[in-house]
């Protein structure tokens, strides 16, 4: 298990990025498992957190392990946060770029002891404008032997 100072290391450490493109076959297929209209035009807003979880520069399991975890632990999907500031249009590419915010150790009656760790990403369009920004925490489950 980390140790507190390590899990404390990891806030304001950057996520590498990348980039993505709300392709329109994308868009088209994300929109029909949602049974959402389509206009080709403007992306379903669920492309903010699609694009944030493919574009951070890093698998799961390489996030995970920045944490002092692998998906063998159990980790389990957090809170999750997305604003966005303006539509985001099919075909759009961004830059995504983000780090962790907040690193906490609890202790659970029943579940032990875990720690909570909160990421934020970005999504910034060609011209350099901010189109998005998520906030999304991981909670780790930590075995003591």
């Amino acid at each position: 298990m980390m140790t507190e100072a390590e899990l404390q290391a990891i806030v304001g450490r950057p996520l590498p990025g990348g980039e993505y493109t709300i392709e329109p076959y994308v868009d088209w297929l994300l929109n029909d498992v949602v049974e959402a209209r389509r206009d080709g035009v403007i992306a379903h807003p669920l492309f903010a957190y699609v694009a944030v979880a493919r574009g951070k520069g890093l698998t799961w399991d390489e996030l995970f392990a920045i944490c002092g975890a692998t998906a063998d632990d159990g980790p389990m999907f957090g809170e999750h946060e997305t604003e966005l500031h303006r539509p985001l249009s099919v075909g759009e590419h961004f830059t995504v770029s983000g780090e962790f915010v907040s690193a906490e150790r609890k202790q659970g009656r029943r579940a032990g002891v875990f720690d909570i760790v909160g990421f934020r990403l970005s999504l910034t369009d060609t011209e350099g404008r901010l189109a998005a920004t998520t906030y999304s925490s991981i909670v780790f489950p930590r075995r003591t032997a």
